[in-house]
């Protein structure tokens, strides 16, 4: 269950299967001409010359409750050229790992965004040096208050690393919120969760009461800080902008569900 859990917040399946990931095969070449969107029984479907798309792995059809999903994965399928690359097909991947994993992952994927929340990156505050202790405060404090309002539910943040345990009413009602939430949904919101480390920011975006960059923000104040004392590293600035494309879809994903 982990592996899966894994795989939907950070999309290393890419639905194309671990083995055939982690032996990274040579990438198939692109077999379509056309592409389109297409309404079916449950909602919108991507079509390649015409047949709808399936998932990789399980080979299940891929259905989507909003015209606008179907569209950002045609527009994905659409912009492949000579070979089909997943790295580029972020939606694709989303859907892909939502579908793959199947409903019977719902209960785990709620409790993983809680199970993050529980051990929230804003509830571990430095100590020191006192630049970041106040970047800390002004990026997460007025967070935590809106979080603690709207939910009704305290929290106790605490100083270092050793874990502190968040009264069980409130990891209750953070459950109680998703309650009712759907795979997709879900699938998108544990993805938010593991690129922020915070299930208490992907929560807080859901209910709007962040936006995409104030919780972008919220969720690389320490790295931000590094940065500012020692300079960025071009490595580290490749993966965070990767995983911001991987958040952005996250977000476009669940925009599009609200309607």
């Amino acid at each position: 269950m982990r592996d899966q859990l894994e795989d939907a917040h950070l999309h290393r399946d890419d639905g194309y299967g671990r083995a055939q990931h982690l032996n990274q095969v040579e990438l198939p070449k692109r077999f379509y001409a056309d592409v389109g969107v297409a309404p079916v029984e449950g909602g919108f479907a991507v079509t390649l010359d015409g047949r709808q798309v399936r998932t990789p792995g399980k080979k299940l059809p891929i259905t989507v409750p909003a015209a606008a999903i179907a569209t950002a994965m045609a527009e994905e399928w659409a912009a492949q050229e000579k070979f089909i690359d997943p790295a580029t097909m972020p939606m694709v991947r989303l859907v892909n790992s939502a579908i793959e994993s199947g409903v019977e992952m719902v209960p785990a994927f709620r409790a993983e965004i809680v199970k993050f929340a529980g051990s929230d990156l804003m509830l571990y505050r430095a100590d020191s040096p006192r630049e970041l202790v106040v970047a800390q405060e002004e990026a997460w404090d007025a967070a935590l208050v809106a979080l603690a309002r709207h939910f009704g539910v305290s929290f106790q943040p605490t100083i270092g690393i050793i874990h502190q345990a968040q009264p069980q009413p409130t990891l209750d009602r953070l459950a109680a919120a998703l309650d009712g939430e759907g795979l997709l949904a879900l699938t998108a919101l544990v993805s938010m969760t593991g690129l922020t480390g915070s299930g208490l920011l992907a929560l807080g975006y859901w209910h709007r009461l962040f936006t995409p960059d104030a919780v972008w923000a919220a969720a690389h104040v320490d790295e931000d800080y590094q940065i500012g004392q020692w300079g960025q590293d071009e490595e580290a600035a490749q993966r965070r902008a990767t995983r911001r494309v991987e958040f952005d879809t996250a977000v476009k994903l669940l925009e599009a569900m609200r309607g």
